[in-house]
């Protein structure tokens, strides 16, 4: 008998661990996403899920990140906020970046947050996240959950990234995840720049947070009005006001 374990998190979705193995409903970008995971397996990357085609439930396979995760906990465990983290997630990013710099998507391909793949751009993770990240021994394991994958530039996925761990959502959002260290957060953006190798000022960066932040917004709102279930709900919980909450409060984000 297959025992199917529920795994923590996966609000827009869900997920089930099988043995060594995560199965998850696919969409119209899964086929896309896999080319994505396959191409990354090929170059070497072992910090990335492992495409493993479909079961006979039509489910997606992937190989499972074993490691701590955040799952529902709210707040947000410590070490989530410590500057380790920050260097580990740094780290990841420009290795991921430097394995996927020559991927070119199968032609045709869809992203679940749209756009279209040219020369210039790489096909991001999206959604760099606390909540899609497994630790081992004290390293980041890997990210999960590859759904929001898609075309975007480097900078624009650096940008969500730092959104995610410095953290530079608004306030009130991360404050309900365990975040109350406002006045570091400069410092803290200079530490995971720093550490991917992004070495331009913090002003004109924040803009780019500002900028991706509010076109998540728009691409939240313009997907729930096309009746994505998960967008749907995004929009039903506020997070695309959130979002532009956050636009708001960086305007005045200080400069190192």
């Amino acid at each position: 008998m297959t025992v199917e374990e529920r795994l923590p998190g996966g609000s827009t979705g869900g997920a089930v661990r099988v043995g060594d193995t995560v199965r998850r409903t696919p969409g119209r970008w899964t086929p896309a996403v896999h080319a994505l995971l396959r191409h990354l397996e090929s170059v070497g990357f072992d910090r990335a899920p492992r495409a493993l085609g479909f079961d006979e439930r039509g489910r997606e396979v992937l190989s499972y990140l074993p490691g701590e995760v955040v799952g529902d906990t709210r707040p947000w465990p410590s070490w989530v906020y410590g500057e380790h983290a920050l260097r580990e997630v740094a780290g990841w990013l420009r290795e991921f970046h430097a394995a996927v710099a020559d991927f070119v998507p199968p032609p045709g391909a869809v992203w679940r947050e749209g756009g279209t793949w040219r020369p210039g751009l790489i096909v991001g993770h999206n959604d760099a996240a606390p909540y899609n990240a497994a630790w081992a021994d004290g390293r980041l394991a890997g990210f999960f959950d590859w759904d929001f994958a898609s075309p975007v530039s480097v900078e624009y996925d650096l940008a969500f990234t730092a959104f995610a761990w410095v953290p530079l959502h608004a306030r009130r959002v991360v404050g309900a995840e365990g975040f109350t260290a406002f006045e570091r957060r400069p410092e803290r953006l200079r530490v995971m720049l720093d550490a991917y190798g992004w070495t331009g000022p913090i002003g004109p960066f924040i803009e780019i947070v500002r900028r991706r932040a509010s076109d998540s917004a728009a691409g939240i709102r313009r997907n729930a009005a096309a009746g994505d279930p998960a967008y749907v709900m995004m929009v039903e919980q506020g997070v695309d006001a959130s979002l532009e909450t956050a636009v708001t409060e960086l305007a005045d984000f200080p400069s190192l």
